[in-house]
Order: C-alpha cells, then sequence, then structure tokens
C-alpha cells in the first residue's frame, strides 16, 4: 500500500464520527460503507494529499485512485472523483474507458456515481465532446449506476445549456427505464436543461408525459413556472 494511502485512511479513521455514520443510512436505500464525514471535511483531506501526489505521472496517480475505490468507502470514492477532476488538463481521449471500468467495477451509490460522473466525467466531455457518444452506449449496460452515469455526466453543462441535443437524446434512450436510480437521474439532466431551454424541455414533457414515469416528469419540470408545472401534471383523461 502507497504511504499516501496509509495516512488518508488514517486520517480518515481519526475524524469519523459514529453519528454521521448513522444519519447518513436514510439517504441510501441500500446502507452506504462509510467512515461517517461531512462531504466538506473529506474534500479538505482530498485536497491536502493531492498536493503531495499531484506531480506524479497520470497512471500511477490512476492507480491510487484504483486502491482507493477497492476499499468500498463511500469517502474514500469521494477522494478518487476530487483527484481525477484535479486531472481534468491531463486528460486524454483513452481515460473514458478507464473512467468506465471504474463506474462499472467500483461505484455502489448514488452519492460516489454523481460526485464522479458530474465532474470528472463532465470535464471529459467538454474537452472531447465526440465521446458522447460512448455515453450513449453505456445507456444500455446492465449496471444502473452505468446507465445513470450517462445522464448525469452532462448536468454540468446542462446547466449552461450546452448539449442540449445530446442530453435529450439520452432522455430518450433512458426513457423506459423501470430503475428509480436512473429515471431520477434523466428527471435531473432535463431539469437543469430546462434553466435555459424551458420551451424545448416543456415541449418534451408534454409530447411524452402519457408514457414519462412520474419520478422522472417531476424532476424534469421542477424549476418550471408554476404554470408550466400544472400544465405538465394535469391529467389527459
Amino acid at each position: 500500500m502507497d504511504v499516501v494511502i496509509e495516512k488518508i485512511r488514517q486520517e480518515l479513521l481519526e475524524k469519523a464520527d459514529p453519528a454521521i455514520r448513522e444519519s447518513s443510512k436514510r439517504f441510501f436505500k441500500e446502507e452506504p460503507k462509510c467512515y461517517g464525514m461531512k462531504t466538506a471535511d473529506v474534500t479538505k483531506i482530498a485536497k491536502k494529499y493531492w498536493k503531495e501526489i499531484s506531480d506524479r505521472p497520470k497512471s500511477e496517480i490512476f492507480e491510487l485512485c484504483e486502491e482507493l475505490y477497492e476499499s468500498g468507502y463511500m469517502e474514500e470514492s469521494f477522494i478518487v472523483s476530487n483527484w481525477t477532476q484535479s486531472m481534468s488538463e491531463r486528460f486524454e481521449k483513452d481515460d473514458i474507458f478507464v473512467f468506465k471500468l471504474w463506474i462499472d467495477s467500483y461505484i455502489t451509490n448514488w452519492a460516489s456515481c454523481d460526485g464522479f460522473c458530474n465532474h470528472a466525467i463532465g470535464d471529459f466531455i467538454k474537452k472531447y465532446p465526440e465521446y458522447i457518444e460512448e455515453l450513449k452506449i453505456w445507456t444500455k449496460s446492465e449496471n444502473r449506476w452505468m446507465r445513470r452515469a450517462a445522464a448525469v455526466s452532462l448536468i454540468i453543462p446542462a446547466k449552461k445549456g450546452e448539449f442540449l441535443k445530446e442530453s435529450i437524446e439520452i432522455a430518450d434512450l433512458l426513457f423506459s427505464d423501470s430503475d428509480d436510480m436512473v429515471q431520477k437521474g434523466y428527471g435531473w439532466l432535463l431539469k437543469e436543461q430546462s434553466r435555459i431551454h424551458t420551451k424545448e424541455i416543456f415541449e418534451y414533457v408534454i409530447k411524452n408525459k402519457k408514457n414519462m414515469p412520474r419520478t422522472s416528469l417531476r424532476y424534469a419540470i421542477e424549476l418550471m413556472p408554476k404554470k408550466l408545472k400544472a400544465e405538465a401534471m394535469k391529467k389527459d383523461w
């Protein structure tokens, strides 16, 4: 084990709070494996040790990330998310396949999925937008977190109205997914697109609302004016 990993785990153990560990359970259907720490405190630890490893080769940092992921602890996955985003300027095209492997192999809850995908993969897609085609492939995965990742990786660009067409294409691919974590994922993506593209997302919802899962619909219209929300929720029978 790398000495940095040893120091990180020792610090996580020292700062673990049983009360936070217990309270975190209410946010997840499946009990997460965690130390019990506030996200802000984990971020401080990630930044502290990033200073020690930032000048290492990217491949070596990726190995450290995998070592953290292999523990299964949620806080260690948050450190991976932070470190990976910190390397965004060093991203190369083939890195997407490393990230895909990590999601498929190590991510087991929505917090780890969103923390990694919103930022690290979001930054990757902004740098290499042609790899949205790879996200579309993820929508067909048997792994619920891969399917959710296909949507939530575009959340940050969507806030600025970027990739509208591609976001709708991904929503279409995930439209009939029965998994509530996936339904919430693409509903959230549509919601963020509605900040700037209210008309387009409203039209999408109205066109599809008869068959759209209620979970996805409610997420998609959350930021819309009350009048549009009421119209979207109105029964057509």
